[in-house]
């Protein structure tokens, strides 16, 4: 019996050796487990960090896409503003403008018309609108023309390009000397600058009674003849 016994507590002591090793190992395969399941961790971390990587470079395209919008709507408003169709023009000065005149009667006519035309020098497009001023210089001082007071629209005139607009004034069949005209003042719309050169049209005008001005002007876009466009 104590044999047995002896041996059975043999037995059981190695058992639990037996356990206490398999549950050494458990542990140990626990322990590695994690490690796979860090490594796992890990992998997924690089995956986020893939992701990342990816949205890190759609950042970067879209920065890209970004700057080069900005880029590409900058040259496109520069472009806009450089050729002023998508921009407003700014009005037309007096010093961008080459002005002549020419004298537009035609034989038969009761009144006299000169043609004033406005050429864009200026390198850029310009914005005109309504009425130029114009005095003539006489031997009585300057005369005013009055506004013909027909309607007008806004126009931009580009540059190297031109418009004309008509002065009528009556004509002096008098037979007497009349009022001498020795020149031709010209004040482009809302300038306060104006520009003098020759009048071309007839030397004189009639004398009036003075109860307004007998030379009128037309608005631009108008050619002479009475302000006809």
């Amino acid at each position: 019996m104590l044999a047995r016994n002896l041996t059975f507590a043999a037995l059981a002591v190695a058992a639990g050796l037996s356990l206490t090793a398999c549950n050494g190992d458990n542990g140990a395969a626990r322990s590695g487990g994690s490690s796979p399941s860090s490594e796992s961790s890990a992998a997924s971390s690089t995956g986020d960090s893939g992701s990342g990587g990816s949205e890190q470079g759609g950042g970067k395209d879209t920065a890209g896409k970004s700057s080069g919008g900005q880029g590409t709507g900058g040259q496109g408003t520069d472009s806009k503003t450089g050729s002023g169709t998508g921009a407003k023009a700014g009005k037309c000065r007096t010093d961008d403008m080459d002005i002549t005149a020419s004298d537009s009667t035609i034989s038969g006519d009761t009144e006299g018309s000169v043609a004033v035309t406005f050429k864009n020098g200026g390198g850029r497009d310009c914005a005109l609108s309504g009425y130029a001023g114009i005095d003539l210089k006489t031997n009585y001082g300057n005369l005013s023309a009055k506004r013909s007071g027909q309607g007008s629209s806004p126009m931009v005139l580009k540059n190297g390009e031109s418009v004309s607009f008509g002065i009528s004034y009556p004509l002096n069949n008098t037979g007497g000397s009349g009022v001498k005209v020795t020149g031709l003042v010209v004040t482009p719309p809302d300038e306060t600058k104006s520009f003098s050169l020759a009048w071309p049209g007839g030397a004189s005008l009639p004398v009036t009674d003075g109860s307004g001005s007998p030379v009128k002007v037309f608005p631009m876009g108008s050619a002479g003849q009475g302000g006809a466009s």
